[in-house]
């Protein structure tokens, strides 16, 4: 059984899937199959379990090979939800725009008080 101080990239079981599958391109299939059984003998994440697998197939089976880097160098990490900005703050949202109803009862829209 490895130990986790002997995995070839350090804090493994910390990284998130999308770092992750960046970082094992740069893997022979040796040290991901370390990975592959120390990931399965601990969390057995699914997906993580799987994007191994397809990465370790396509080494041995010569459709990849391992790309150039540090697997263990510093890499920016994407966040796994993309950032889709701020929301417009209350004081900053368009006014309700719709035109008054009269005559008819609870029809009005709401509108804020001023």
């Amino acid at each position: 059984m490895t130990d986790r101080s002997d995995l070839p990239i350090p804090d493994f079981d910390h990284l998130p899937e999308n770092g992750l599958a960046n970082r094992i391109r740069t893997l022979d299939a040796a040290d991901l199959q370390t990975l592959l059984d120390y990931e399965r003998a601990h969390a057995n994440r699914l997906p993580i379990v799987m994007l191994m697998e397809n990465r370790l197939t396509a080494l041995r089976d010569g459709d990849a090979e391992p790309t150039g880097g540090d697997p263990a160098g510093a890499q920016p990490e994407t966040p796994s939800t993309p950032d889709r900005g701020s929301p417009v703050p209350d004081q900053h949202q368009q006014a309700n725009n719709q035109p008054l109803r009269h005559g008819v009862s609870d029809q009005t829209p709401n509108r804020p008080t001023r």
